[in-house]
């Protein structure tokens, strides 16, 4: 342990803020750009990091150091010739293997079969133009049926004996650890923003529409999910929502209009802005685990700092209507997930309906406020053990996604936007605060994560390994 680490009573560091493993994928590329580190020297730097600590982690699926190289060589070219560079120019990024990058492993849940990609994805092809330096796919841990008992499951690093999260287990694994400085995550019912919750990180779920994710080998669109980031840094956040939102005519569902600013505001601050707090939501109760009252407190303390940057934070006046079965038929209907299926015409109607009470009900909550601040999730990462045999014993009456995305899935059943940001441990574990929005609220909701995350970073644990 270095003498600029401070150790925590949590039991875990400081990281130096100048060592690049920790460093923020803003500050790598300003570094880049200033030519005070090349984007080789960068790729090698995480390289070696991931030769050394990926064999205890298992966070990818599939990496390319070799391909990896070479885009670095060719990003080093570029500012050595003085061209113009991306948000993202020389910075590491890895994609969950659900999203395709010519030549490397990818997963197509069409067929719900592994291959190599014969094209890169819009999300690929946006990081490109970026300067990012694809360096492979993360595990994607859709069930513990599924990895419960391989090498492959994605260990957390505040925990190994406790899961990353799901589906995005691989995505948030190499983020905590540092393997990479982002990575590309995709959030169906909290796939995002629950593994953010799980690995104390930064996880954000767009506005649906504003980030194009086309199949290339199913013309039908996902209904519930959307790529988005996960960072340890929220303006690494609204860095690569910019790169990754836009318009892109291939995407049937892509919104056609242009993107908001994600960055232009990230600084002014939360001052005036007025929010609503939610234990639960008046519908988690139904899910709370033993850990849950500590989980609400400890949040709740967090929230305090939105207050201390300016902000004002009331309880959030009535419940929002329980979405659970809506978010489980249409999730079964999704083209994005592999157990796809046609539900009953009498669930289609009844989630169709409660999509639209609980978009009334949220619109009435938030009549005249900005957001509402509640918990990412109710419970802390389970360990191994604990999160196989709770999928193990999941039936139709009993829905074990319905605990762990119940504060999530009706954000993607609406298509609103939230991010989840460190807010705490509980148990020596991560817990996350999440921020919900209406759609393309993201620039103001990026500006109020920031404030937080200036006012709590300071006094927030963070892994050295």
């Amino acid at each position: 342990m270095s003498e600029d680490q401070q150790t925590l009573d949590a039991g875990v560091t400081v990281a130096d803020a100048n060592d690049l493993s920790w460093m923020p994928a803003w500050h790598i590329r300003e570094l880049v750009a200033a030519r005070e580190v090349s984007p080789v020297e960068v790729t090698d730097h995480f390289l070696a990091r991931i030769e050394e600590l990926e064999p205890a982690y298992h966070a990818f699926r599939k990496l390319e150091p070799e391909d990896a190289r070479r885009q670095a060589k060719a990003a080093e070219k570029a500012v050595l010739a003085g061209e113009p560079l991306g948000l993202l120019h020389g910075v590491p990024v890895a994609l969950k293997e659900h999203m395709s990058i010519e030549g490397h492993h990818w997963h197509d849940l069409k067929v719900n079969q592994a291959s190599t990609a014969a094209r890169d994805g819009i999300e690929a092809e946006r990081l490109r133009a970026a300067g990012a330096i694809l360096f492979g796919t993360t595990v994607a841990g859709l069930t513990a049926t599924e990895f419960g008992d391989s090498d492959l499951q994605p260990l957390n690093p505040w925990d190994k004996n406790r899961v990353c999260g799901d589906s995005s287990s691989g995505s948030a694994c190499a983020a905590s650890t540092a393997l990479t400085p982002i990575t590309i995550a995709i959030d169906g019912l909290g796939s995002t923003r629950l593994p953010a919750a799980y690995s104390g990180l930064v996880g954000l779920v767009p506005t649906k529409g504003r980030v194009p994710s086309a199949s290339w080998t199913d013309v039908t669109s996902r209904l519930l999910s959307r790529p988005g980031p996960l960072a340890r840094d929220v303006r690494d956040n609204a860095t690569v929502l910019s790169v990754l939102a836009g318009p892109d005519a291939r995407e049937f569902s892509a919104l056609a209009n242009s993107p908001p600013d994600y960055l232009g505001e990230l600084d002014q601050g939360a001052e005036g802005m007025r929010l609503v707090w939610s234990d639960d939501l008046g519908f988690g109760a139904n899910f709370a685990v033993a850990e849950t009252p500590d989980v609400i407190a400890t949040v709740k303390q967090a929230a305090q700092h939105l207050v201390a940057a300016g902000a004002t934070l009331e309880p959030m006046a009535g419940a929002v209507p329980d979405p659970t079965d809506a978010c489980n038929t249409v999730l079964v209907a999704d083209p994005g997930v592999f157990i796809f299926a046609d539900p009953p015409e009498e669930k289609i109607v009844k989630a169709r309906e409660m999509r639209a009470l609980v978009t009334r009900s949220l619109e009435s909550i938030l009549e005249g406020k900005d957001f509402i601040i509640c918990p990412t999730a109710l419970q802390i990462a389970p360990t191994h053990k604990l999160w196989a045999d709770s999928w193990e014993a999941t039936t139709a009456e009993k829905n074990y996604m319905s605990t762990y995305a119940s504060m999530t899935g009706f954000v993607n059943l609406i298509g609103w936007t939230a991010i989840s940001l460190p807010a705490g441990l509980v148990q020596g574990s991560p817990v996350g605060l999440q921020i919900i929005g209406r759609p393309d609220s993201e620039p103001r909701m990026l500006r109020l994560a920031e404030a937080f995350y200036r006012r709590y970073q300071l006094g927030r644990p963070a892994i050295r390994l």
